[in-house]
């Protein structure tokens, strides 16, 4: 996996159209995802979409490219200064 620098210097980018779809740039991972959530990593921290009949149509994790479909209802941003350490877990590195 990419260093840290490197991952903070994907550019990140969000379209969002009228509450039904996203095109996401500067995404390093998927964390986890079901039809009310979706968690990315992205270049300027975690990420939280939740929705209602949530779907990832298209994932290109080498070029950083995400689009979901579905409703959304809320984004979430949460700084991760814990990138990369495996030993923690996913929820305690959302709660920081």
């Amino acid at each position: 996996m990419e260093d840290l620098n490197q991952m903070q210097k994907m550019p990140h980018k969000m379209v969002v159209g009228n509450r039904k779809t996203i095109a996401l740039t500067g995404v390093t991972d998927v964390l986890a995802f079901d039809i009310h959530e979706i968690l990315l990593e992205t270049s300027q921290g975690m990420l939280m979409i939740r929705g209602n009949n949530l779907h990832v149509s298209r994932l290109t994790l080498d070029k950083g490219e995400v689009d979901v479909d579905g409703r959304i209802d809320s984004l979430a941003y949460s700084d991760a200064p814990a990138y990369g350490k495996k030993q923690e877990s996913l929820f305690s590195r959302l709660f920081k």
